[in-house]
């Protein structure tokens, strides 16, 4: 999650609500059929979509390689394929730091995300400069009162099994935030789509796309604590295996607006993953059993009713091991009148619940419909983006162009 000070807020009174959660809570019960380890495209108009690829595949002596167009690629750019692999990915050279669309590369490294880590991860927390508060200017609802944040309920892969956290790394170093396996409409039953935030995937305006992002779905999935983690087996850990990024797919908004506080480019803050399982072969979908539809209606805030946040936090006072949720009814937080309006909702979740989704039910149905986003220094509120016609477009390239490989 990305911080705004307190300052930032248009304070004109707190809203309290009474929450009737049941539903909502009822409906993200989602039962997995199964738990055990798994056996240059551009879409939308402005701010556009951005999608690239990546990928690697098994040799015959059973270890991983990278496909030729990946590798040449790379060493168009000069890296050396073998060095990356051992390595050389931590190189962070300015003109070694791909950013364009086309560039994105991510080659499995099997066996990187270790438990210890994946612990040893950092959340994704920035805070916004004197300079971005200055052209904060629009039209926001009150800011909403705190909703303290419910620690889901375990095994994680009964409960919300589609949620998971999502690891990379960047200039900083190892760092996590959270994401939800959604369908696929071109591959009904066999989704390798996880939904997540921009700022996940690419450093924004001046950075470029983050290396070695994994996805873990129901991580933890007891919920142990980190001493009890330490004789944990790996499939409590991460019970549906590991799943690489082989593809990824943001906004150009957010490529091109993004900042280290989430700047203009946090109301086009979302983004697509294409996965492949670090090991097995099934589909991620047939993996967790469990996949959520993406709601595209951007309904505005006073209509769209009851939100549930979910996602794992990891600043203080938690620690990234355990699933957390929040329900509230959102209202709207107006960066600047040039950009389109965000969902607020009252939420203590920290930073490492960036890019968890935000569901709501639509006709007996649960879907997600924004993704945690940005928030203030005092972890009061979370704000996500509308998810429109852009984000739609976005996800529809991805399925098309991608989604059967």
């Amino acid at each position: 999650m990305r911080s705004l000070p307190t300052s930032f807020i248009h304070r004109g009174g707190r809203r309290r609500r009474l929450l009737a959660a049941t539903g909502l809570v009822a409906a993200l019960a989602l039962t997995a059929t199964a738990c055990g380890g798994s056996d240059e495209d551009t879409a939308g108009g402005d701010p556009g979509a951005a999608a690239s690829a990546s990928g690697a595949a098994d040799g015959a002596d059973g270890k991983a390689e990278i496909p030729g167009g990946i590798a040449d690629r790379l060493k168009e750019h000069g890296i050396d394929v073998d060095a990356w692999k051992d390595g050389g990915w931590q190189d962070w050279d300015k003109d070694k730091w791909l950013s364009e669309a086309k560039d994105f590369v991510n080659p499995v490294i099997e066996g990187l995300w270790k438990p210890e880590r994946m612990k040893s991860a950092q959340e994704a927390d920035k805070t916004m400069t004197t300079k971005d508060e200055s052209s904060v200017q629009g039209v926001s609802d009150p800011e909403p009162a705190p909703v303290e944040a419910q620690a889901e309920k375990t095994p994680y892969h009964e409960n919300a099994a589609p949620v998971g956290k999502i690891f990379f790394d960047s200039p900083e170093g190892s760092m996590v935030c959270s994401g939800t396996v959604i369908k696929d409409v071109n591959n009904p039953g066999k989704s390798n789509l996880v939904w997540t935030a921009g700022h996940c995937v690419h450093a924004g305006g001046g950075g470029g796309w983050y290396r070695n992002i994994a996805f873990v779905p129901a991580y933890n999935d007891l919920g142990k604590s980190e001493a009890e983690l330490t004789n944990a087996n790996p499939q409590e850990i991460a019970p549906y295996g590991n799943w690489w990024a082989d593809w990824a797919a943001t906004s150009n908004g957010w490529i091109e607006g993004g900042s280290e506080s989430g700047g203009a480019g946090a109301a086009y803050d979302y983004a697509v993953l294409h996965v492949q399982p670090e090991q097995g072969s099934k589909s991620l979908e047939e993996t967790v059993g469990a996949a959520l539809d993406v709601d595209f209606s951007a309904p505005a805030a006073a209509e769209a009713g009851q939100m549930g946040a979910w996602g794992y936090p990891a600043a203080p006072p938690y620690n990234g091991l355990k699933m957390f949720k929040c329900l509230d009814e959102p209202g709207r937080l107006s960066l600047a009148p040039s950009l389109p309006t965000m969902y607020r909702i009252g939420c203590t979740m920290t930073g490492g619940s960036s890019g968890g989704g935000w569901f709501r039910v639509v006709d007996g149905e649960t879907k997600l419909v924004s993704n945690t986003s940005i928030g203030p220094l005092d972890n009061t509120w979370l704000a996500g983006p509308q998810l429109g016609q852009d984000a739609q477009a976005l996800y529809e390239n991805m399925s098309e162009t991608y989604g059967a490989q």
